[in-house]
């Protein structure tokens, strides 16, 4: 994809960890590696795409590296393991870290939307050394999400407006299936459904060539597959990680630098949970965070905003 959006990065494809990592980078010369480098991650159903408005306005400020998924946009899509191990978040999280070993990136700022916010949670707590400074957008903690913790009403309301969490988790391919594997016109109702809801108020706010851009890679029945791997991985393994993670000695494994939290207000976060006091409860650092004026997909929705929080806060 060339777009102008795009024009001061490169397109980097990095074969790490049994997969094919596709990423776009900031070009640099010499006189600009001393930016501070910032990783940005996406969420369900999209790609790096969702970054290019944000990426237009803190490309001046930082090294950025913004990377597809496994499982998304144009990185691999190989079949779920029995155990949906290979779509865990700490396996995506070490896919995160060997891009940025790679490019001989020692330690960066980490921002996450959506699943990213959940693979870069997994990569804070299993690399802490790696990781300034934390941002997640309109998440609380996986495990608190599924048990229900600090909900604000009845754990149906969170089902209903999640419901996808618990049909995609099912065995495949009936989820595949019914999402349109076999016939891409469902596959792309289902995407519009999913990016026009959770409170954004239908599609405007994409530019129509993102807009085709998502619907290039997640159409297929590949794709299909592999975002469901990545919500029974949630649901499965990355509990288990989760549980054993609280268990530690000394009150569990918290993040351990300062963390940002930004949600949409007309969102499924801010209307069913408490975020602030969820993060407060999994960080040891100082924890802010604000509600943003948005429904769930903030960056594409309030560029300008989000950029202005991420780059207050990477300081």
């Amino acid at each position: 994809m060339s777009k102008p959006w795009f024009e001061d990065f490169e397109s980097r494809s990095f074969e790490v960890n049994g997969a094919s990592i596709q990423a776009r980078v900031s070009k640099t010369t010499p006189g600009e590696l001393l930016r501070p480098p910032l990783l940005l991650l996406h969420g369900f159903p999209q790609s790096h795409v969702m970054w290019h408005r944000v990426a237009r306005l803190l490309k001046r400020h930082f090294y950025l590296v913004m990377p597809d998924l496994r499982g998304y946009g144009e990185s691999s899509k190989t079949p779920g393991l029995p155990d949906h191990s290979n779509y865990s978040k700490r396996n995506m999280a070490h896919d995160m870290v060997a891009v940025m070993d790679a490019l001989g990136v020692a330690d960066f700022f980490l921002c996450g939307h959506d699943r990213g916010g959940r693979v870069a949670h997994r990569l804070a707590l299993d690399h802490a050394a790696r990781v300034r400074k934390l941002c997640v957008i309109d998440i609380a903690p996986t495990l608190d999400m599924y048990e229900g913790r600090g909900m604000t009403q009845p754990y149906m309301e969170f089902a209903k407006a999640y419901y996808h969490w618990f049909h995609m988790l099912q065995p495949a391919p009936l989820p595949e299936i019914m999402m349109g594997a076999n016939h891409p016109e469902t596959a792309r109702g289902y995407l519009h459904a999913k990016l026009g809801g959770w409170g954004s108020a239908g599609l405007g706010y994409i530019e129509p060539q993102a807009l085709l851009e998502y619907e290039r890679n997640f159409c297929n029945a590949e794709a299909l597959h592999t975002a469901c791997e990545d919500y029974r991985a949630s649901a499965g393994i990355d509990l288990v990680h989760d549980r054993e993670s609280r268990a530690r000695p000394g009150g569990g494994d918290k993040v351990a630098c300062d963390l940002l939290v930004l949600w949409g207000e007309r969102g499924v976060v801010h209307r069913l949970f408490d975020p602030m006091a969820l993060w407060r409860d999994q960080c040891s650092g100082l924890v802010t965070g604000q509600p943003m004026a948005a429904g769930h997909f903030i960056p594409e929705e309030q560029p300008e905003a989000t950029a202005a929080a991420l780059l207050q806060f990477f300081v």
